[in-house]
């Protein structure tokens, strides 16, 4: 999306009109993106990514062939049958993509995005999905004159560190509230191949990720955007880990985890307290760390790692999808 937004903003100074394409609706497709969306100027030209481009042409035309007074609509697309592997998806699927003019689209939006800041959009649109009006809405107090439903489901999502789009229907009209929290960040606190293997995990996961060895650029990394910040404390050194440690503790960075056998943690907690932390904060800490999926090889353990900050982000508890219940 900040590609995306780069594209939106080149776009306004420029003068160019077009639409900003996403679904509002969608059942099948497999895995993707959530906040996957797709660009389309005056000319045609697209720019972006939405279920790998299989519907970008029918998608241009459409918004070519729109009035000019148009503010949003709505155009069914499908896939099935040997369709699906000539567009390179998963699987078949059928989703309702809303065509919106791009001057519906507030600018702070683009700015957030460009930022790689949290970010939520409420659009407002009318009954038949012909009207748009978009208003942007931040984890500040802002936003009083959303649907307090919206407001309350965008905080939600971002809260969760998880992009995502809900169409809901509130007391004020049908709203589309699109949520795109700043990419997680792996502060990794440690060298050796561990490190490294879970820099290489976090960015197959689209996240950023910093292997750091002292306490002091540690620090400065969470402080700097704490709500996308997750620890990984691979050193066992008091005077690296236990600063650091205190710091995540301390600004609400949503993920701390520390490698360590139990006797590591022990010492760890102890120095910990002594530096004046209580009891409640060091329940924080995920020690030993990731989850237990059998890990042996360091690139298993730091595929434990980064699972376990995934659920840890999303607030969900770990269980085999065949026995749980859909969301």
């Amino acid at each position: 999306m900040r590609e995306l937004a780069e594209t939106a903003r080149q776009w306004a100074a420029q003068g160019r009109t077009g639409v900003l394409a996403r679904p509002l609706t969608e059942q099948g497709f497999g895995p993707r993106r959530p906040a996957d969306a797709l660009l389309i100027d005056q000319d045609g030209h697209c720019h972006g990514t939405l279920y790998r481009g299989a519907f970008d042409a029918y998608l241009a035309a459409e918004a070519a062939a729109l009035p000019a007074d148009h503010t949003a609509a709505v155009r069914t697309v499908s896939v099935h049958d040997d369709e699906v592997k000539q567009a390179g998806l998963t699987c078949g699927g059928q989703a309702e993509v809303l065509l919106q003019s791009l001057h519906t689209v507030p600018a702070r939006w683009w700015d957030l995005l460009a930022d790689g800041s949290d970010a939520a959009l409420i659009t407002r649109l009318d009954g038949a999905r012909t009207r748009a009006a978009g208003t942007v809405e931040t984890p500040g107090p802002e936003g009083a004159d959303e649907p307090a439903e919206a407001v309350k489901r965008a905080r939600e999502l971002l809260g969760r560190r998880r992009a995502g789009r809900d169409l809901r229907a509130t007391d004020d009209g049908l709203v589309l509230i699109e949520a795109c929290p700043a990419v997680p960040h792996l502060v990794i606190v440690g060298g050796g191949e561990l490190a490294e293997l879970l820099a290489a995990q976090a960015r197959l996961l689209d996240w950023h990720a910093t292997v750091e060895t002292a306490a002091e650029d540690a620090v400065r990394l969470l402080a700097r955007q704490p709500a996308a910040a997750c620890l990984v404390v691979l050193s066992h050194e008091p005077d690296v880990d236990v600063p650091v440690l205190s710091a995540a503790l301390t600004t609400g960075v949503p993920y701390v985890g520390a490698l360590g056998s139990r006797h590591t943690q022990a010492r760890r907690a102890a120095d910990l307290i002594r530096a004046g932390l209580d009891e409640e904060l060091l329940g924080r800490v995920h020690g030993p760390i990731g989850l237990d999926l059998g890990a042996r090889t360091p690139a298993e353990t730091a595929l434990a790692i980064c699972a376990e900050v995934l659920s840890a982000l999303d607030g969900s508890e770990v269980r085999v999808l065949r026995e749980g219940h859909p969301r």
